[in-house]
């Protein structure tokens, strides 16, 4: 597996622009996280799990973590557990001073402002995250699937919550693309497709992380596009195995799970179904 290293990138010098930046900056994350249940029981319990750990309470708690990394004001939050499974959260989220609140001053990062008491320029930024637990019956092999997407217009960037997002879901999996899009002027009318440097989305994630996963990059660097997929290196099957543990197992069993898991991950990574 390639894992392309390059030098982190220096800050361009502050542009001095015409107007509000309209330059949209979106990060989009899938994170997978792969489970061994052998029983239906642990597989439905497996299910129960994933939707109390990430249900839509605890969603919030993370976007409006990463809503107060990345400096935003949340404006407005919509949230959904569904029945028989996953949740969904939406914030809208702007930068810079919010007028008409009740006391004086711009608000904590992270805030909650009703939307009768908001007069503001907003952004047209948000942030999202959608789940989807789901099993294989025969195969014993359950899945657990979040897509977030954190997009953001003016200073304000999503990559400041790339770490803290990979470590909220110590996911087995995660895709993540990041598109600049749109045009923003300085004073002599002169446009600007991007206000920062970026050679990879590697080059914001913490070594910490990056020395866990083997990581492969495809950049279209003309278009502003920049897209990373990382899968951990070591699969320890005590971390796979659901309401029982590897000990448990005959050494011929361990093996063959072992082999159906890493095969999971493997045909997720790479997006297609490959012969076993």
């Amino acid at each position: 597996m390639e894992d392309l290293r390059v030098a982190k990138p220096t800050n361009n010098p502050k542009l001095k622009l015409l107007g509000f930046n309209n330059l949209t900056k979106t990060l989009s994350f899938n994170i997978y996280d792969i489970c061994y249940a052998r029983t239906q029981q642990h597989q439905q319990e497996y299910i129960e799990y994933i939707d109390e750990q990430y249900n839509a309470e605890r969603l919030t708690e993370i976007l409006t973590e990463v809503a107060d990394i990345i400096g935003a004001n949340i404006l407005n939050v919509a949230r959904q557990d569904y029945d028989p499974q996953g949740a969904s959260v939406t914030m809208l989220i702007s930068e810079g001073h919010l007028d008409g609140l009740p006391t004086p001053g711009s608000p904590e990062p992270g805030t909650i402002i009703q939307k009768d008491s908001v007069v503001t320029h907003l952004d047209k930024s948000h942030i999202t995250v959608h789940t989807y637990p789901e099993n294989h019956p025969d195969a014993g092999i359950s899945t657990f699937r979040a897509d977030i997407d954190v997009s953001t217009c003016g200073k304000i960037s999503p990559l400041k919550a790339l770490n803290y997002l990979i470590k909220s879901f110590e996911s087995d999996i995660v895709v993540m693309d990041y598109r600049v899009r749109g045009f923003t002027r300085n004073v002599r009318g002169m446009k600007h497709f991007i206000d920062h440097n970026v050679d990879s989305i590697q080059n914001f994630i913490s070594k910490s992380i990056r020395e866990r996963y083997d990581m492969v990059d495809v950049n279209v660097y003309q278009e502003n596009i920049f897209h990373t997929k990382m899968k951990l290196k070591e699969l320890d099957l005590d971390t796979y195995l659901f309401g029982e543990g590897a000990a448990e197992l005959p050494p011929r069993d361990a093996k063959r799970i072992s082999e159906r898991v890493d095969h999971e991950i493997m045909e997720i990574f790479y997006g297609r179904n490959i012969q076993r």
